[in-house]
C-alpha cells in the first residue's frame, strides 16, 4: 500500500532533494576564498574573519547560492539571467540587507569601515553567490540532472 502525500509535502521533498544535489557542487574552500576577496578591506588585523562574521557570511552565501539555483529553472523557458534576476529581486535584496545589517551590528562600536563600503561589499558578495548558484543550476537543467 502506498503512502499518500499532500502536494505541499511532495513539493518540499523535491525542493530539498534538488538543494542537496546543488550543494554537492559547493565547496567550503571556495566560499572562504570568496569571503577573503569580498571582505578583505574589512578584516581587522592580519588574521581571518571572526567566527561569527564568517558564519553569517557562510549562511548568506549558501542561501544566495540555493536561491540562484532555484531560479535557474526559468532558463528552460528562455529567460535571460537579467530577467530572472528581476524576478528574484526581493530575495536578493533580503540577502544583501541581512548581511549588511549583520556587518553594521558587528562593527557598531569600532566604526572602522564606512557604511557604503560595507553595503557595496555585501552586494557584490551576494551577487557573486547568486550568479554562481544560477550557473550551476542552469547547467544541471541543461544536462537534465534536476
Amino acid at each position: 500500500m502506498n503512502v499518500m502525500l499532500n502536494f505541499e509535502e511532495r513539493k518540499r521533498e523535491k525542493q530539498l532533494l534538488y538543494e542537496r544535489k546543488l550543494l554537492r557542487e559547493l565547496s567550503i574552500e571556495e566560499v572562504k576564498k570568496s569571503m577573503i576577496v569580498h571582505f578583505n578591506r574589512m578584516r581587522i588585523g592580519v588574521g581571518p574573519l571572526e567566527e561569527g562574521v564568517e558564519e553569517a557570511c557562510f549562511d548568506v552565501a549558501i542561501e544566495a547560492y540555493l536561491n540562484g539555483g532555484e531560479f535557474s529553472r526559468f532558463t528552460i523557458h528562455g529567460e535571460t539571467i537579467e530577467m530572472v534576476k528581476k524576478r528574484s529581486h526581493r530575495e536578493i535584496t533580503h540577502f544583501i540587507d541581512t548581511l549588511y545589517y549583520f556587518w553594521l551590528y558587528w562593527d557598531f562600536e569600532k566604526r572602522m569601515i564606512s557604511d557604503e563600503d560595507i553595503f557595496i561589499a555585501c552586494e557584490h558578495f551576494v551577487d557573486y553567490w547568486w550568479i554562481n548558484g544560477y550557473r550551476k543550476g542552469e547547467r544541471r537543467y541543461k544536462l537534465r540532472l534536476h
